[in-house]
């Protein structure tokens, strides 16, 4: 299986600390139509643990290649599973798991 985002998620007291690498090229509109290819970009990140979303956001063309971004969030505990997925312009989906250390 190929990985679309490598994880870090650790516990420090009471907060856990995320850290995640995105694969994705991130074409915004300027350099798709350069290359005569289309657009393609993630819009939109959500994260969470159990039924619980940690972390949800909308994202933009303006962000660089395989993007890295960190957020915090406090109530989870070690060895839950922590989900993440991110959704481009195209419509493909990828969800990926880590467990909290």
């Amino acid at each position: 299986m190929a990985h679309n985002m490598k994880i870090k998620a650790k516990l420090k007291g009471d907060v856990v600390n995320v850290k995640v690498l995105a694969k994705h090229d991130m074409l915004t509109y300027d350099q798709a139509k350069k290359k005569g290819k289309e657009a393609n970009f993630i819009t939109h990140i959500t994260a969470k643990v159990g039924d619980k979303i940690v972390y949800d956001v909308s994202t933009s063309q303006f962000w660089s290649k395989n993007p890295q971004f960190k957020f915090k969030f406090k109530g989870g505990k070690k060895g839950e599973k922590l989900d993440i997925t991110w959704r481009d312009l195209s419509g493909k989906t990828v969800t990926e798991s880590k467990k909290i250390k």
